[in-house]
C-alpha cells in the first residue's frame, strides 16, 4: 500500500492540518490493521482510499483511537493526492462513499467536497458548564450555542473576540465527558472578524484523542450553516475561515453555499512525504 503525508488547507509545507492517506490496492485490510496504521502515523486522522471506478472511491477514516464516519481535512488530503499523482483529472466530479453517506468531491489543485444535508439538533447544552469547561469568560450573548452537523455533530460556541478565542484553554477530560454525554465530536469555537475572513476558529475533540485540530472541514461547514441560519451570512456565497493560529499551523478553510442550498468545503493541500507500507 502506498502512503502519503499531506498538509490540508494550505499551500505551504508544515501549515494546515496533517493527515495520513493510504491507497488501497484491492479490498480494505482489517479494521484492526487500519487502526494500527492510524495509531502509528499519530495524525488526528488517516484516510484509507479504495478506487471503485473511474471517478468513484470509498474512503474510511481512522483517528488514533477509532474509526469515524467522515473527516473533512483527510478528504481534502485524499483527493488532493489523487489529483497530484494523476489518478483523477482536473475538474472531475467524484463520488466519495463514506460511512456518513455518498458525497460529491470536485477535484483539482483546490479540492471542494459536498457536505451532508445540514442539521441543527435540539440538544440542551448547559451554557455555564460549557463556559467553565472551555475557560471562556465572555461569550457572544447575541448568538446561541447550538449543536450542528453536516456529517459530524459539533457544539458551535460563539465568543466575543479573537483575543478571547485565542485565550481558550479547555479542561480536556471534562470536555471529553461532555462530548460523550451530548453525543458530539467536540466544540467548534469562533469569533467573527472583518479582516478578510468570515471568522477565526478553533476546534477541540478530546473524546477522539484530538485535543485541538488546526483545520476541520466538517466543523467549518457546520459553522457556515449556523451563520446562515442565524442571519450572519447570506446565500449563495463563498466564505473563508482561519484556523490553527494558536497551533502555529495556519489553515484557510473555504466554504460555499450554492443556489440549491448545498454546502461545500475545501481548499488546497501539500504532499510532504510518501512511501510504501511494508506490512
Amino acid at each position: 500500500m502506498k502512503y502519503f503525508i499531506v498538509d490540508a488547507f494550505t499551500t505551504e509545507p508544515f501549515g494546515g492540518n496533517p493527515a495520513g492517506v493510504v491507497l488501497i490496492n484491492n479490498g480494505f485490510p482489517s479494521v484492526s490493521l487500519m487502526q494500527q496504521v492510524a495509531a502509528e502515523f499519530r495524525y488526528s486522522e488517516t484516510a484509507f482510499v479504495r478506487r471503485d471506478g473511474v471517478a468513484e472511491f470509498t474512503v474510511r477514516y481512522f483517528t488514533p483511537c477509532g474509526e469515524v464516519d467522515l473527516c473533512g481535512h483527510a478528504t481534502i488530503a485524499s483527493f488532493g493526492v489523487l489529483f497530484k499523482i494523476g489518478m483523477v483529472a482536473d475538474g472531475t466530479l467524484c463520488i466519495n462513499h463514506t460511512l456518513a453517506g455518498d458525497l460529491q468531491v470536485r477535484v483539482g489543485e483546490k479540492v471542494m467536497m459536498q457536505m451532508d444535508e445540514p442539521h441543527i439538533f435540539d440538544t440542551v447544552v448547559d451554557i455555564d458548564r460549557l463556559h467553565t469547561i472551555m475557560g471562556v469568560k465572555n461569550s457572544q450573548d447575541e448568538l446561541p450555542v447550538q449543536v450542528v452537523s453536516t456529517g459530524l455533530p459539533d457544539i458551535i460556541l460563539p465568543v466575543n473576540s479573537i483575543g478571547e478565542l485565542n485565550a481558550i484553554v479547555p479542561d480536556m477530560d471534562a470536555l471529553a465527558q461532555l462530548s460523550k454525554k451530548l453525543e458530539v465530536t467536540g466544540v467548534h469555537a469562533f469569533a467573527l472578524s472583518d479582516d478578510g475572513y468570515t471568522a477565526h476558529v478553533r476546534n477541540f475533540g478530546p473524546l477522539y484523542g484530538i485535543p485541538e485540530e488546526s483545520a476541520t472541514g466538517t466543523a467549518n461547514a457546520a459553522l457556515t450553516h449556523y451563520l446562515h441560519h442565524n442571519g450572519i451570512i447570506s446565500s449563495p456565497g463563498g466564505f473563508r475561515f482561519l484556523q490553527g493560529e494558536v497551533m502555529q499551523r495556519p489553515s484557510v478553510v473555504e466554504t460555499s453555499i450554492l443556489d440549491d442550498d448545498s454546502i461545500w468545503v475545501g481548499g488546497n493541500s501539500t504532499i510532504i512525504a510518501k512511501g510504501d507500507l511494508i506490512i
